[in-house]
């Protein structure tokens, strides 16, 4: 169901998204006037640079996270999914879910605002020599002046285990406030590593306002924002060119007339917003971007359904942000990434807990798969977001030769017993 340019209609399709998401139901937003990014050759330059940076420090990150064959890149595998739903026969799987370090995509752009404050850190304080290799930042000298620095995240979960896990092994301390929704399982490993793990009994964005008072006005302590982020976003961007070679090298190439659906998890919508900026930037309209949340927490969806230019708590709605999607469990999505994306956005599906699980365990028994139940919810969301798609004429026409694509976004690190637990809810 999409939004109407006449007020009153709209406003009766957004009850009607409501009344589906209070219920419990699936429900799907569909854009009908989806909007060209304002792609600017600034916006280019930051994505090239942010590249460039990760390059720099893979020879950095190598030495820290030791794995075999592992060249210090970040970067995950595509691949074809088995029996995938509503009888596709072309969908793959972009698996952010198993990538280095983290085992989630936040050592995308969380972990490369990390790299561009230790670099700072480097230039501020003279650590390297002209032309020195970033290794030299493992030295004992360097490390006992990166330990004077620390960084500072909110998180639900994945994005403050990754920077509290990347942050310490490069000598930086870490501050990370979890939200009411953070597994005791994150927390625990957080602090094993001696990073100070600061618990909010609320949900996330209440935990970001109160971290980022907490970070204001100390010299020496960097807050990563994922509200308000550029480092952030287009750290998640660069993600777009790796993944568009990967489609190349199995004869894909988006275009209008044969696009690519990617489908995003989506929480506070950093990593899905910056994703989908690359993609749009470098294929345009030749990719389709649904964005997915959950029911009780489809704060994206309410936004876009209400015209999509300020965010709207979920609570407002009689929403509960109640999911067991950790990481998606946001009440009020960014306005930066409104900003950013919005008008760009295709879709936004929303899926109860039930189908995330029934996915889950779907990806692990035919594929071999381990996922978050959050990283299984774009799985979740092909068969409602098709079945609203054929509703419209024009839009129906273009997936006739779509390819389809699911970011799964995390799950690696999820402990065995852990992992087994929700297999078998």
């Amino acid at each position: 169901m999409g939004r109407d340019n006449d007020p009153a209609r709209a406003h009766d399709a957004a009850d009607h998204l409501f009344t589906q998401l209070r219920g419990g139901q699936p429900a799907v937003w569909l854009n009908p006037a989806v909007a060209d990014l304002g792609v600017s050759a600034a916006d280019l330059d930051e994505i090239q640079r942010a590249a460039d940076r990760f390059e720099r420090f893979e020879p950095l990150l190598s030495r820290l996270f030791p794995g075999e064959g592992w060249s210090g890149r970040i970067e995950s595998e595509l691949f074809a999914y088995a029996e995938p739903p509503a009888g596709l026969t072309n969908l793959w799987v972009k698996g952010d879910h198993a990538l280095p370090m983290t085992g989630s995509i936040k050592a995308r752009g969380g972990v490369h605002e990390l790299l561009c404050y230790v670099e700072r850190i480097a230039r501020d304080e003279a650590l390297l020599a002209p032309g020195e290799s970033l290794e030299a930042l493992l030295e004992p000298e360097a490390q006992a002046v990166l330990n004077l620095h620390s960084v500072a995240v909110a998180s639900t979960g994945n994005l403050g285990f990754s920077i509290g896990l990347v942050a310490r092994a490069m000598g930086l301390n870490a501050e990370i406030h979890m939200s009411i929704d953070a597994k005791a399982w994150k927390k625990a490993r957080l602090r094993a590593l001696d990073a100070k793990v600061i618990e909010h009994e609320c949900h996330y964005t209440e935990t970001v306002a109160r971290a980022r008072v907490a970070s204001t006005g100390g010299q020496r302590v960097h807050f990563i924002d994922d509200e308000r982020s550029r480092d952030l976003f287009f750290g998640y961007a660069v993600a777009a060119r790796e993944v568009a070679s990967q489609l190349a090298a199995q004869g894909v190439v988006p275009n209008p007339d044969a696009p690519i659906v990617v489908y995003l998890p989506c929480g506070v919508g950093g990593a899905p917003g910056g994703v989908l900026f690359g993609l749009k930037a470098l294929f345009g309209a030749g990719v389709l971007g649904v964005f997915v949340e959950p029911t009780q927490s489809a704060c994206l969806l309410a936004a876009m359904a209400m015209g999509g230019r300020e965010p709207v708590s979920i609570y407002e709605l009689g929403l509960r942000n109640d999911t067991i999607a950790d990481g998606l469990a946001v009440p009020v999505c960014s306005k930066f990434v409104l900003e950013q994306v919005g008008p760009a956005i295709n879709a936004v599906v929303a899926i109860p807990d039930n189908a995330m699980l029934t996915w889950m365990r779907h990806a692990h028994g035919v594929n071999g798969l381990r996922l978050e139940p959050s990283a299984a919810s774009g799985l979740a969301a092909v068969e409602p977001f098709l079945a609203a798609a054929r509703a419209e004429p024009a839009l129906a026409v273009r997936l006739a030769k779509a390819t389809h694509l699911v970011w799964t976004t995390g799950g690696a690190a999820l402990p065995d017993d852990e992992f087994h637990r929700l297999l078998d809810l």
